[in-house]
């Protein structure tokens, strides 16, 4: 299965609402603690989302290809590194099976991907010889199936993780790419203490 990792974050609704509050004063006060939760909420309602790149959210994910492209692709303000098949071979043969298919499709997947992951590593050994073993890496890899997994290193700021959930987390998006919105998102409310209640409720996730 794909997985999904919080290893760190920064920020907090305190955080949005002081970089707001930086024109006029960001001193908090009794009275602004409480004026939180409204200001934000007007701040998502009408587009000001500025401050929410004030924050920062860092999983460390293992998915398919296919979700892989859908992380990289309309993004904003997203940085992602990923484990290299160019660089190093991809020994532990990491892969992904539907939960949703039959069962003789899914044997008919296993065995394509197992005979993938076999000429994949048969192809670099041999390949290493006559290209050099950089080149066989990095060409070996056409073998593997767009089940293979990888592991990947993403962080968001609040504004961009708000734009990748609005993209990914909805019904008609692709199931594995869902899942994997759901997940980060569930993480992000699970953190002790609820520091991004508030800019949760404001943006209605």
């Amino acid at each position: 299965m794909n997985k999904v990792e919080l290893i760190g974050y920064y920020g907090s609704d305190t955080t949005h609402a002081q970089s707001a509050w930086t024109s006029t004063s960001r001193k908090l006060s009794k009275d602004k603690l409480v004026r939180i939760p409204n200001l934000l909420k007007m701040l998502a309602e009408n587009g000001h989302h500025t401050p929410f790149e004030k924050s920062s959210l860092h999983f460390l994910v293992t998915v398919d290809q296919a979700s892989h492209i859908h992380l990289l692709k309309h993004r904003i303000g997203v940085s992602i590194n990923g484990e290299s098949a160019r660089y190093k071979e991809l020994k532990e043969n990491k892969v992904y099976y539907p939960d949703d298919w039959t069962v003789k499709w899914t044997q008919k997947l296993v065995e394509h991907t197992e005979k993938g992951n076999e000429l994949y590593h048969e192809a670099l050994n041999e390949l290493s010889d006559v290209l050099g073993r950089k080149r066989a890496k990095e060409s070996a890899r056409y073998f593997k199936t767009m089940n293979s997994q990888i592991t990947m290193d993403v962080m968001f700021n609040w504004r961009s993780f708000y734009h990748f959930l609005s993209l990914r987390n909805k019904k008609d998006a692709q199931l594995e790419i869902k899942e994997i919105a759901e997940q980060m998102l569930d993480l992000v409310i699970d953190i002790e203490g609820n520091p991004f209640r508030h800019t949760i409720n404001a943006f209605d996730l």
